[in-house]
């Protein structure tokens, strides 16, 4: 399957697509699309890469994905291993402008909702107790047909409109297309990162993977992510550092280590660089 772009299935028969993955891990290769994509994660932890974001996902997030922003979902290590009996479910639909008709969002109304699309580039994170509403608005969609299922993505569109409980993923909106080999090679980067992170990686290593000069990889990756490789590198190692600090069953030293990091007090600068606080506080803040 082509890395770029990503088709969505229509029919005449609906006016929105809907979508349930429910799979040993989701689709990992990075891919864009034009519609507005909103997904409201059922099982399984990973990351999310966004444009130049890079962010954990879990059970309960939904996620507003931008029209034409380069994103994967990509599930850890672990889902990968052989005998796993982990498994990945996410609920998504997908939409665009025109789906509840051309002139919809003129509507003085429908203010709210013409804010939420024109900002849906930035791409958008819910999270929390508070949104729990919402989530089960957008499990009940999937669930009806005809007239109630229009209703439905209102309802949903709706809330996500007037919830201010939520973080944008970007910085600025995305809407410059990726082109095919653009994408495969972004997509090699990142699962290069995410399967070899843990040990020491070098900069020439990874121009190897996108075939170019280690100068030339370099401008590369700053102007289609807009950070620098080791800032990428670094925010992933400490995402994964995260997520086994909360599991409590190993020493901040052998996490520090088993991430990548030479020493410890390196992991602990960096930490606090990208979480603002250093891992010995992070991990107290899950007491």
């Amino acid at each position: 399957m082509k890395p770029l772009p990503f088709k969505i299935p229509k029919t005449e028969q609906v006016s929105f697509h809907t979508q349930i993955d429910e799979e040993k891990y989701f689709y990992d290769t990075l891919h864009q699309h034009p519609e507005i994509q909103v997904t409201l994660i059922e099982e399984s932890h990973g990351t999310l890469i966004y444009g130049d974001y890079l962010g954990s996902f879990e059970p309960g997030d939904v996620f507003v994905i931008g029209p034409n922003a380069p994103h994967v979902f990509r599930n850890d290590a672990s889902y990968y291993t052989s005998g796993s009996e982990k498994r990945a479910k996410a609920l998504t639909f997908f939409f665009d402008r025109n789906t509840l008709g051309a002139s919809f969002l003129d509507l003085p109304e429908a203010k709210g909702l013409a804010g939420l699309i024109e900002e849906a580039g930035r791409g958008m994170k819910f999270s929390g107790k508070n949104i729990e509403l919402l989530r089960e608005k957008t499990r009940s969609l999937f669930k009806l047909k005809e007239l109630d299922r229009i209703i439905a993505l209102i309802e949903v569109l709706k809330d996500l409109s007037i919830n201010d409980d939520f973080d944008y993923l970007s910085g600025q909106l995305f809407t410059k297309k990726v082109n095919e080999i653009e994408g495969k090679r972004l997509n090699d980067i990142f699962n290069f990162t995410m399967l070899e992170y843990s040990r020491p990686i070098q900069l020439v290593e990874v121009a190897e993977v996108a075939n170019m000069t280690k100068t030339a990889f370099c401008r590369y990756f700053k102007q289609h992510t807009r950070k620098t490789y080791l800032d990428f590198l670094n925010e992933y190692r400490v995402g994964q550092a995260c997520k086994m600090l909360t599991e409590r069953d190993k020493p901040i030293a052998q996490i520090a280590f088993e991430c990548g990091f030479n020493n410890l007090s390196n992991f602990n600068r960096r930490f606090k660089v990208v979480k603002g606080v250093p891992p010995t506080i992070w991990s107290n803040l899950f007491d």
